[in-house]
């Protein structure tokens, strides 16, 4: 029950924040529904005029009942004001019967309360009445009713499933839409709350209250319907649990939720979905967190960059000034403008609020099951997201505008690792079974500071090293995801990296990984200067390599003979091969003689000592010192 409460106590910590669609808030007793048709009426009832909707302003908070709410297929359950044609149309040719005799009911029930009736209310109930509706929309040259969908496609929606929304325009109220109007939304909600429901012990609230007898759906979308709690009403389940209570009495042995607390936490977590959460449409996987005292919080999902830019829109303190750090502090100098990142949420957020990390799943389309539940305190909730950023930390480079010293998200972390190639188009592709289970095997890492699954690390490395099976912009950014891993997943084994090239570090696999730098930028010069746009031997043979460093180092020095040569000869590139030469000289004076001579396969610190080598022989350009102030 822990997370029910928590979500209630963020609706009401949120209660401001209602609005009538959108990503905010439901209020209790309402949905969002996409309307079809838009029908105007004078306050008395008569009709003005319609017109069909578009996509983008079809969104309508409408009143529900709680059975109306979850209503499928052929139960009829009418909403109480805005409804389909097939329930308020009276002329509707082909209506099945009793739905208007329903609807028309229910609406002159709550029109003729005398404490939470509404004028808006009563004008729409004295227009249905005439039963003209189908008559008036026809004549008016309405139908047919085409819907279009996210991508632009259109389609006829049948006459009876036409969604039918009200505006009511009375003299010296500006508000006429219906669901925009707030007295009508309150007035429903008082109404719906008052009727005579069974009562218990609500087990969030302690009081006993009205109880909830159906509970909510479209949770994580609009059509969604998987329900977290769900009894199947008191037939036609297939398990019962060790409940012994009868048919009639079903329910009561359960830990009861009133239906206020089930509504308003709901509400609570779709809207916290809706603009904030993890969303990976394609399996339907859902992971959110948030503060129950509704205050910022860094998104964990986000890479570094992304978190820095959302952050940078938030009335929190200003972000640090740009850094005049040179190449050599970048690890330095990420650390401290990462940290005073963290510091400005950590102004908004005290250490002892409630931070709450949920993860949703459904197997089937009509049960959803939490997967993943943490609470933590403010302090500590930060103190992860920094490590975690921190130590997962490496120079990426995901395109030009998007180059920055920081960690990748988590969906990077399984495209590198993962990630196939498509025959026929030859784009790489993720499954979404293997993306979905590595995000979900990456949550215990980032919000519990567990070490990363080494075979995460082993296949991100393999993928950066098969050089030739990528783009030039794929290489570049599975190089720096799987030297992000390595490094990460080494500090948690207790060996550090730095993000600057380590003259004193004499391991083997880190100057191997030196030596084939240097010699992809000797060849690189010389096929360049030669205009010739092909991958050196170095980039040929990196796989390879990776598997045998000793034998394939023969070869590249081979074929380098004659690139030496070429440069050798121009004059405007002597100095260059001289200091390359140098360099290749100290490098190789740094191996064990032992250590050299070994061909056993290279770890992922060959990439580390590869990608901080070719870091350090390139100059600092005005692209990268611009592309450095805005990461800082």
């Amino acid at each position: 029950m822990a997370w029910i409460e928590k979500l209630f106590r963020t609706y009401e910590n949120c209660a401001d924040k209602i609005e009538p669609i959108g990503a905010h808030l439901w209020p209790v007793s309402h949905v969002v529904k996409r309307a079809n048709v838009e029908v105007v009426l004078d306050a008395e009832g008569k009709f003005r005029r319609a017109r069909v909707l578009g996509r983008s302003e079809s969104p309508t908070l409408i009143p529900t009942t709680e059975k109306s709410a979850g209503r499928t297929g052929s139960r009829d359950e009418p909403h109480p004001l805005c409804e389909e044609l097939g329930y308020c149309a009276a002329d509707l040719p082909g209506a099945k019967a009793g739905r208007y005799a329903t609807y028309k009911e229910l609406l002159a029930s709550w029109s003729d309360s005398p404490d939470h009736g509404h004028p808006k209310v009563r004008a729409v109930l004295a227009y249905v009445s005439r039963g003209s509706l189908w008559s008036d929309l026809d004549g008016r040259s309405i139908f047919p009713v085409t819907t279009e969908d996210a991508k632009g496609r259109k389609s006829k929606v049948a006459d009876e499933k036409a969604f039918v929304r009200w505006v009511v325009e009375e003299p010296g109220n500006p508000c006429a839409a219906t669901w925009e109007d707030k007295s009508l939304i309150e007035a429903w909600t008082r109404f719906h709350s008052g009727h005579g429901w069974r009562t218990d012990l609500c087990m969030v609230t302690g009081q006993r209250e009205r109880i909830a007898q159906r509970h909510s759906k479209f949770i994580r979308y609009p059509g969604d319907g998987a329900k977290l709690i769900s009894s199947n009403d008191s037939d036609g389940f297939t398990f019962r649990g060790r409940f012994t209570d009868q048919k009639d009495d079903y329910g009561k042995q359960a830990c009861t939720v009133s239906y206020e607390v089930s509504q308003k936490a709901h509400n609570a977590l779709r809207w916290l979905i809706e603009r904030q959460a993890y969303r990976d449409y394609e399996s339907g996987q859902t992971v959110v967190a948030w503060a129950v005292g509704g205050k910022a919080i860094p998104d964990p999902w986000s890479n570094s960059l992304d978190m820095v830019l959302r952050y940078e829109h938030l009335p929190t303190v200003a972000m640090p000034a740009a850094s005049t750090a040179n190449a050599g502090d970048v690890g330095q100098t990420f650390a401290t403008r990462f940290r005073r990142v963290i510091a400005g949420y950590g102004g908004n957020l005290d250490p002892s609020d409630d931070i709450v990390v949920m993860g949703l799943d459904s197997a089937t389309p009509g049960r959803m099951a939490i997967t993943y539940y943490r609470e933590l305190k403010g302090s500590e909730f930060l103190e992860r997201i920094r490590r975690w950023h921190e130590q997962y930390a490496w120079h990426q480079d995901f395109g030009k505008d998007r180059r920055f010293v920081g960690a990748p998200a988590p969906r990077d972390f399984a495209e590198a690792a993962f990630a196939t190639r498509l025959g026929t188009s030859g784009e790489l592709r993720l499954d979404d079974a293997l993306r979905k289970a590595t995000v979900e095997r990456l949550l215990p890492c980032i919000v519990d500071g567990q070490c990363v699954p080494r075979d995460l690390v082993l296949s991100a490395v393999r993928r950066a090293s098969s050089r030739v099976a990528l783009t030039p912009e794929e290489w570049e950014r599975f190089l720096g995801i799987a030297c992000a891993l390595f490094r990460g997943y080494s500090k948690s084994k207790g060996k550090e990296y730095d993000m600057a090239l380590e003259q004193d570090r004499n391991s083997r696999d880190y100057l191997y990984g030196r030596l084939l730098a240097v010699a992809d930028n000797i060849e690189g010069k010389a096929l360049r200067q030669s205009g010739e746009a092909r991958e050196t031997m170095a980039a040929r043979l990196m796989q390879r390599f990776a598997d045998r460093p000793f034998s394939t180092w023969r070869n590249i020095e081979l074929a380098l003979r004659p690139y030496q040569g070429r440069l050798r000869a121009s004059e405007i590139s002597r100095g260059f091969l001289l200091d390359r030469e140098k360099r290749l000289d100290e490098i190789l004076c740094r191996f064990n003689a032992d250590d050299f001579t070994n061909d056993s396969p290279l770890t992922g610190e060959f990439l580390i000592g590869y990608h901080c080598q070719r870091r350090e022989l390139f100059a600092p350009t005005q692209s990268d010192a611009n592309d450095q102030s805005s990461d800082d």
